[in-house]
């Protein structure tokens, strides 16, 4: 049978990315796929050798839109390991809050993405309207509705007044709710099982070889995320990660919306627990040592390493992103489907390319 080969993105009707890749094909089947890098490279790496640790924070909150807290998040943690400070009590109940705000709409955004590939336009509008109730509220709380600039060395920029606490606390079992009621509808679909279930079998073994991450991770029954190891605070959340065994697509559905419900879930008690007190420390000298951080996002873990040499200026800053880690899965999936499953399959790692390429 003779094969054809045909490129698949950088745009795509139903990819949010410009995830670019080269599948051939036998007929209508896929056998093989091969990933085609550098279409949206802007080198923020190398801006750390021209820029202050604090303007850098601002330039790795740009790396992702989606889940730029968490990118200036663990990028200050790494300094604060290096200047060996501790951020206030307060500080870091509020960045749990604004991390798991950050989960939330990030696996929303995938969610009405996923239901319009599916067909679904009514489940497409209805997940997004939520999202629009934590955007409001990231809008109310940081000033912006997407990039919060509210990390910052030594703890964090902003407050939360008691006015703002009352109304996020009743947004967020709001935002639960609707949730549970959009999931269940979603999850309980035969469509939404036809085309998911059985389809894109990861195994826990092999999810483990390809070093996945994240959703796609616990979707095969893994039962890892970086939080579990933060024993002071998602440790008193008494957190455990949500975790499907069949590693088809449609267990990285559902691993999502478990999440998104926790994810509230969390933001909630991170409000219930917050101390009252200052919101950063002061950062004495220049940072001389080097780190490394991992944090959870919505895509799974991030790693951050940063060097400093005791200069202005920092010698080093490396980043590895989830869409990284699980883009080996996605070239191992795609063999064996049809070509119409191809976008679905994509779309179950959640790709975030403009994280990946930097």
């Amino acid at each position: 049978m003779g094969r054809t080969v045909i490129p698949f993105g950088p745009q795509h009707p139903v990819l949010p990315e410009p995830i670019h890749l080269t599948l051939t094909l036998e007929d209508d089947r896929i056998v093989e796929a091969l990933p085609r890098m550098g279409y949206v490279h802007r080198g923020l790496e190398l801006l750390a050798q021209k820029r202050t640790p604090d303007q850098m924070v601002q330039v790795v909150e740009r790396v992702c839109g989606i889940c730029s807290m968490m990118h200036g998040m663990c990028f200050c943690q790494a300094l604060e390991e290096i200047h060996g400070i501790e951020p206030p009590p307060r500080a870091k109940w509020l960045r749990v809050f604004w991390a798991e705000m950050h989960r939330l709409h990030s696996h929303l955004l995938w969610l009405g993405l996923f239901a319009d590939a599916l067909g679904f336009e009514n489940l497409f509008m209805g997940f997004w309207r939520v999202r629009e109730r934590i955007m409001d509220m990231q809008d109310a709380t940081t000033g912006n509705r997407v990039m919060v600039s509210v990390s910052a060395i030594g703890g964090v920029r902003r407050d939360l007044p008691p006015d703002l606490e009352s109304w996020c606390r009743r947004e967020l079992i709001g935002v639960r709710d609707e949730v549970h009621r959009l999931g269940k509808a979603m999850l309980g679909d035969y469509s939404t099982a036809k085309r998911t279930k059985g389809i894109g079998v990861l195994t826990a073994e092999r999810a483990h070889d390809l070093g996945t991450v994240g959703p796609v991770l616990r979707g095969s029954g893994v039962a890892h995320d970086i939080r579990m190891l933060d024993k002071e605070i998602y440790g008193a959340l008494e957190f455990t990660p949500c975790v499907e065994t069949d590693g088809d697509s449609w267990s990285r559905l559902a691993v999502r919306i478990a999440e998104s419900e926790q994810s509230a879930n969390l933001a909630l008690g991170a409000l219930d627990k917050l101390p009252q007190g200052d919101i950063t420390v002061k950062v004495k000298g220049r940072p001389e040592g080097e780190a490394v951080r991992r944090v959870e996002q919505p895509r799974g873990e991030a790693l951050y390493y940063v060097k400093a040499d005791g200069g202005k200026l920092l010698d080093r800053v490396r980043i590895r992103t989830p869409t990284f880690a699980n883009i080996p899965a996605l070239l191992d999936l795609l063999p064996g489907h049809d070509l119409a499953d191809a976008p679905v399959l994509v779309l179950t790692i959640d790709p975030c390319i403009s994280c990946t390429e930097r």
